[in-house]
C-alpha cells in the first residue's frame, strides 16, 4: 500500500493547489469511487477519527453536492457546491464554499482522470481567490488530511467488490 507521501502537493500558480497521486486501478472505478455517495462515505474522510454522516451528490451538470464530515468529539465541518462541467470518467469542474468560510469565498476545484495501462493518475487543482488564501489553506495541513484519505481511496479500490 502507497503512504501518504506518495501524494504530489505543487503550487503551479500564485492561486491554485494541484494535488496529484496514482492508483492501480481502471479510471472508471476511479471516476465510480469519487462521485457515489455510498463509495465517497468510505474513503474521503481527511485524519483518523472523521465519519462522513452527510454525502449527497447530484452527478449533473448544475447539479448539487455536499458533504459534512463529524469528529469522534461531534464538530462538524461542511461543504458544498455544484457541478460546473463533467464529463465522464475523466473530469469534473465544481465549485466549493465551506460552511465556515474560511476560504476568501468560493473555489473551484478540477478533477482529472487520466488511465495508462490500467493504472489511474488523479490530479486535483483547487483554485482560490487569493494568494493568502491558497498559503492560509495550505497551513491547515490540507495535504496530509488528503494524503490519508487517498490512501483509504486506494484500499478501497483494491478490494475484490470494488471492480464487480
Amino acid at each position: 500500500m502507497k503512504t501518504a507521501e506518495t501524494l504530489e502537493v505543487t503550487t503551479p500558480t500564485e492561486r491554485e493547489i494541484v494535488m496529484t497521486r496514482s492508483f492501480d486501478a481502471p479510471r472508471r472505478l476511479v471516476f465510480d469511487a469519487w462521485t457515489k455517495p455510498e463509495l465517497v462515505k468510505r474513503w474521503l474522510l481527511g485524519p483518523p477519527g472523521w465519519t462522513m454522516p452527510v454525502c449527497e451528490i447530484d452527478l449533473k451538470v448544475g447539479g448539487r453536492y455536499r458533504y459534512v464530515w463529524r469528529n469522534q468529539e461531534g464538530t462538524e465541518m461542511g461543504l458544498g457546491g455544484v457541478h460546473l462541467e463533467i464529463e465522464a470518467p475523466e473530469r469534473i469542474v465544481s465549485t466549493q464554499l465551506f460552511d465556515e468560510d474560511w476560504t476568501g469565498g468560493e473555489t473551484v476545484v478540477t478533477l482529472v482522470l487520466t488511465e495508462r495501462d490500467g493504472k489511474t493518475t488523479v490530479t486535483e487543482t483547487v483554485l482560490y481567490s487569493s494568494r493568502e488564501v491558497r498559503d492560509a489553506a495550505l497551513k491547515t495541513g490540507m495535504a496530509d488530511g488528503v494524503g490519508t484519505s487517498f490512501d483509504r481511496l486506494e484500499a478501497l479500490l483494491a478490494e475484490p467488490s470494488a471492480s464487480a
